[in-house]
């Protein structure tokens, strides 16, 4: 069961950050809205919200999955590997400190950005992509290991369709994972009880599931539809602004 949760709203520059999306550029009042929608329904499923304030220095840094990754014994500091993200780690330092006694971190020449791991009970799916190089992957597979967690490595490199690994997967407990089609018939993936989302849904795939509920993106009726299918309530968010900057649901929050 999640607890916490710490966001930080989009700044006035956030139309500025990375983005290959071509989808023209964020409103941003209407950002705000949904993201303060988003605080809400974290809310809703029983978390404790930590906000953080907006960063201008920082046009990304809404996106605040990428800046660590944390478990139920644990925080690992990731190193984004967009070097204008770089900054974005220390102010994140300060806020994890704050609920964990020791922090681990990715050190150079690893970088790891945090949507590009996907835990499942205890396991780690760790995606190498144009963020997270192997070096990064095997740091943080060395830092989980004495915890008791394992690992393995997915390289996403050569698929297009994905930027960070959970652009394409979700682990919503009970051995059952969402997919795209790209990610589906992939060896490391095997043995999971899969849930495939529709080609022309592939954004819905980056779905969270915080305690009794599924936190997805509104507009997509056909995925909505297998959830609800499988039992789960759902609660539907509008991420249009967010779409726009290559960001999905899982990013705009770490939640522990």
């Amino acid at each position: 069961m999640f607890t916490r949760a710490i966001v930080r709203p989009p700044a006035p520059n956030f139309s500025q950050g990375l983005t290959t999306a071509g989808l023209g550029a964020p409103d941003y009042p209407r950002a705000l809205e949904q993201h303060q929608a988003y605080c809400e329904a974290l809310t809703q499923c029983g978390l404790t919200v930590t906000r953080l304030p907006a960063d201008a220095a920082f046009p990304d840094s809404t996106f605040v999955e990428d800046t660590a990754i944390v478990t139920n014994q644990c925080a690992v500091l990731a190193r984004p590997g967009a070097p204008s993200r770089s900054g974005e780690i220390a102010s994140m330092r300060a806020a994890l400190v704050q609920f964990f006694s020791e922090l681990k971190a990715i050190a150079a020449p690893g970088t790891v950005d945090g949507g590009d791991i996907c835990e499942a009970n205890g396991h780690f799916f760790i995606g190498i992509s144009e963020r997270t190089n192997e070096a990064g992957a095997r740091q943080l597979s060395a830092l989980l290991a004495p915890l008791g967690y394992t690992s393995s490595f997915a390289d996403i490199r050569n698929d297009d369709s994905l930027l960070h690994l959970k652009s394409g997967l979700a682990y919503l407990g009970d051995n059952r994972l969402v997919v795209t089609e790209s990610v589906a018939g992939r060896t490391e993936f095997a043995g999971y009880d899969q849930i495939l989302v529709d080609a022309n849904e592939q954004y819905a795939a980056n779905c969270v599931k915080v305690n009794d509920h599924v936190l997805m993106a509104a507009g997509y009726p056909l995925f909505a539809g297998k959830l609800r299918d499988r039992g789960y309530h759902t609660i539907a968010l509008d991420l249009s602004e967010f779409e726009k900057m290559d960001g999905g649901l899982s990013c705009l929050s770490l939640r522990f």
